[in-house]
């Protein structure tokens, strides 16, 4: 029992410090676009972050939003990348 306890947690744990990563890694990518194409529209950006994003951190994006609402994508992102980034998740949820 004390195992599965254990197992339980490390999934806890792995899922809780991917999120982090996962969000850092789509505002590290929008402020890559930023650079090179400071004009992208909005569709832009999504395409790009999409491309870039494994499918196993858009399901745990996914699940993050679904779970803790916004507020769990939040902690993560500055400021200026927040809306679009949860745009691209919504979008990934509703496609």
């Amino acid at each position: 029992m004390d195992n599965l306890h254990h197992l339980s947690v490390n999934t806890n744990e792995s899922k809780s410090q991917s999120l982090p990563q996962a969000a850092a890694e789509i505002q590290q990518l929008l402020k890559q676009l930023e650079q090179t194409n400071p004009t992208a529209t909005e569709a832009q950006q999504e395409a790009f972050v999409s491309a870039a994003i494994a499918p196993t951190k858009k399901e745990r994006l996914i699940n993050a939003l679904k779970e803790g609402g916004q507020g769990a994508i939040e902690e993560f992102l500055d400021n200026p990348y927040l809306n679009v980034a949860i745009r691209i998740i919504e979008g990934w949820r509703n496609p």
